[in-house]
């Protein structure tokens, strides 16, 4: 008797390594861009002699140190495997219809 493998559900199927790449593309680019306005933002505050500049700089600073440090990671860690769903087989048992209102025409 001939051995059967398992079927897999193309919606467990994992995503391709050139789109798992863009995907993690496009996430660093995004960290790396709210870096970039947490730059300008921390100028235009300074410039600007903004109120509470004593809690803004720390808190830009804090931010333009973590954003780089959590993209490196976020964009080398590869996407999470789902486990693959398990198939169960289901009888499904056909509706049975009820009789019409209407009489029905015989033939005979």
């Amino acid at each position: 008797m001939a051995r059967r493998e398992k079927a897999t559900s193309i919606t467990d199927a994992a995503m391709s390594l050139e789109e798992e790449r863009r995907f993690r593309t496009i996430r660093y680019v995004l960290m790396m861009s709210i870096r970039i306005a947490l730059v300008i933002g921390c100028g235009v505050l300074v410039m600007a002699e903004a109120p509470y500049l004593w809690l803004w700089i720390p808190l830009c600073l804090v931010g333009m140190a973590l954003l780089p440090w959590l993209a490196v990671l976020l964009a080398n860690d590869r996407l999470a495997r789902k486990k693959p769903a398990r198939f169960t087989k289901y009888q499904r048992r056909a509706r049975t219809l009820e009789a019409p209102e209407r009489p029905m025409i015989d033939s005979e």
